[in-house]
């Protein structure tokens, strides 16, 4: 790429921030005004695993705290209108099991509701790890708790039923898509269903969510190369078909780093639609480069006159701390730049240095690769 493009790419990258920067500054100085009509908050989370040193960590002699581990990231959670993550693992019972074939306590999905998560995701490359019983127990268990899901389902008929999945609240009607590129080469299960990335059901599904009326249609997609932090040909031309069909708004997950953010504008400046290609790790135990190091999304959307928009668009790192605590070790997410100019926090000086010389990479990646989006602090 030449130079003369590279500062043209900053220059429209500087003034797209510029505009989102603006739109802030007037949503908490005239809201009234400028949000009349319906307005509703989104935040996404990345992936929910859980390997077994996590389930060891958790474990006590009458089952599993993991409360905790979400002590420190709970105001960000419950603070949205509708918060919405990817869970991946299953709910397939004792013995429970980390990588290669995930099996959480039942107790994870129950923290997770605790913690202000509204909505689950199950489609992902895990969603067969347990077989049959670690589809429909899954399934069991988020019902049982009243959680919202889709993504995988017990049969074609419940499919039908309850896809795509409709979400209401404030006055506007959300559509919730959700698929993977595949599950490990795990067949799916006779009769279950776990939705894949087929453009022709996608396509079908789109219409469907249109009939529905929503205000908006989202897909949450598992897609692309796992600890690549650009995203693939594939994945930009997977969101391209999805807002060209109709759904502006995608969110990706599976690489377990975190990936670029775009906001798409018209040329009077109002945004169309907004991409995120990875939102990385939101818990787990891996440790390489870049995995321990995640984001949540928040997306504010407005409705008037029946026109639903996006009026802001802002992201949160977060960090995943693994502190030994009485000779134990334990897991809590972060909201990291809350604790970025507080070394005293953390158990050893290590933990906080590795915390901040990803916050470093990662913001100076988002520097050169985001559009739109803010970083919120």
């Amino acid at each position: 790429m030449s130079k003369k493009n590279k500062e043209k790419i900053k220059k429209m990258r500087n003034f797209a921030q510029m505009k989102i920067k603006i739109v802030i500054f007037l949503l908490f100085l005239a809201p009234g005004r400028l949000l009349a009509g319906d307005t509703l908050s989104l935040l996404f989370v990345g992936d929910v695993m859980m390997h077994q040193l996590q389930i060891n960590a958790a474990k006590t002699p009458s089952g599993y705290a993991l409360d905790e581990c979400f002590d420190y990231i709970r105001p960000v959670l419950s603070g949205a209108d509708i918060t919405i993550a990817n869970f991946e693992t299953t709910l397939a019972g004792e013995p429970y099991s980390g990588y290669p074939a995930f099996c959480a306590p039942d107790e994870l999905p129950a923290a997770l509701l605790r913690a202000g998560v509204d909505v689950l995701v199950t489609a992902n490359n895990h969603s067969c790890d347990k077989g049959k019983k670690g589809i429909v127990r899954t399934l069991t268990m988020l019902d049982s708790l009243g959680i919202h899901h889709t993504g995988t389902f017990l049969d074609t008929a419940q499919r039908r039923k309850s896809y795509p999945l409709l979400l209401e609240r404030h006055g506007m009607r959300i559509a919730l898509l959700n698929y993977t590129y595949g599950t490990n080469d795990i067949p799916v299960p006779s009769s279950t269903v776990v939705n894949l990335i087929d453009t022709l059901q996608m396509a079908a599904d789109i219409e469907v969510a249109k009939n529905l009326k929503p205000d908006v249609i989202i897909a949450v997609m598992h897609w692309g190369e796992e600890y690549r932090l650009k995203p693939g040909k594939e994945q930009r031309a997977l969101a391209a078909f999805l807002q060209r069909n109709g759904v502006p708004l995608v969110i990706g997950g599976h690489p377990h780093v975190l990936q670029p953010m775009e906001l798409q504008y018209t040329v009077d400046s109002s945004v169309t639609g907004a991409v995120v290609y990875s939102l990385g790790n939101f818990i787990s135990n891996q440790t390489r480069e870049n995995t321990e190091i995640g984001a949540t999304v928040s997306l504010r959307l407005v409705k008037k006159d029946n026109v639903t928009t996006v009026c802001y668009a802002g992201y949160s790192f977060t960090w995943t701390y693994k502190p030994v605590i009485d000779g134990k070790r334990r897991f809590y997410v972060l909201p990291a730049a809350r604790y970025e100019n507080d070394p005293s926090f953390f158990s050893t000086r290590e933990h906080y240095d590795r915390m901040i010389s990803s916050l470093e990479a990662m913001r100076e990646f988002y520097e050169q690769s985001t559009i739109g989006f803010v970083e919120e602090k």
